[in-house]
């Protein structure tokens, strides 16, 4: 269960740029396993005004937060063992990392929902790969 409280009132008291809001989220959750309860209590400010972030959004935006860390970071370093790569002279780590990139991608581009599960497809059935991209062979 999430709550949130939100308020425009603190502007001049916060001493932070841009502030046009700042809220408070309490989160309550049950460990499925052990039945333990645990609650969470976020502070925030935003430079989004309340005509443009409402308490339902500013709650969407906030659980989406990790969304990019989940779908992209996670898989670049878990998947691709991304943090063990000895690449590290010129721009040889940004290439890497953009090849990462493109490859996650395609996969969604794809339909892949499991990155690890498609490249493991896509290392038995190279021929469908380079179909993929267009290429024939």
């Amino acid at each position: 269960m999430r709550r949130i409280w939100c308020s425009s009132e603190l502007n001049g008291y916060v001493n932070f740029p841009y502030t046009a809001q700042v809220f408070v989220i309490q989160r309550e959750s049950t460990e499925i396993v052990t039945q333990k309860s645990r609650t969470e209590t976020v502070y925030g400010i935003t430079s989004l005004k309340p005509q443009k972030a409402n308490p339902e959004r500013l709650l969407s935006l906030s659980r989406n937060h990790w969304s990019i860390e989940n779908r992209l970071h996670w898989v670049r370093d878990v998947t691709f063992d991304e943090d063990r790569c000895r690449i590290r002279k010129g721009t040889g780590a940004q290439v890497m990392a953009t090849l990462r990139n493109l490859a996650i991608s395609l996969l969604r581009m794809a339909g892949a929902t499991n990155i690890a599960k498609a490249l493991r497809h896509c290392s038995r059935m190279h021929f469908d790969v380079m179909r993929f991209l267009g290429l024939r062979l």
